[in-house]
């Protein structure tokens, strides 16, 4: 059986604080509970100044920049993206995020239904 579609609107989605990071905001558009069987879809809103501190998660990320500049650290490696930019973030690879322009960054980031368990990485 397939799932119903559903429509969310921009209005309708709902944003909080993330805990462990200074100056991010999460969105969830789609997921398991509107019946999505494979995948979420979140939008995160990083302020001007803000910082990710470096962390893994159990779930593979596939993101894309919607606007603005920032700073990702993966595996060691930092790239500085912009709106258009795509990336592949592996299980289990250490990554941050640091916005040091003036304006803020978004990005939408999709992620396995299921649990996944975020480690704080000194």
């Amino acid at each position: 059986m397939y799932p119903e579609p559903i429509v969310r609107r921009a209005e309708d989605i709902e944003y909080e604080a993330v805990e462990a990071a200074d100056g991010l905001r999460k969105g969830i558009l789609i997921d398991a509970a509107d019946g999505a069987p494979h995948f979420a879809i979140r939008r995160f809103e990083l302020k001007a100044g803000a910082t990710v501190p470096k962390h893994t998660n159990e779930v593979e990320h596939e993101q894309y920049v919607l606007e603005g500049q920032y700073v990702v650290g993966i595996a060691g490696e930092e790239y500085t993206v912009e709106t258009g930019d795509s990336l592949l973030i592996p299980a289990g690879t250490i990554h941050w995020y640091r916005n040091e322009g003036e304006t803020a960054a978004s990005f939408l980031c999709a992620v396995p239904n299921g649990e996944d368990e975020i480690q704080l990485v000194e």
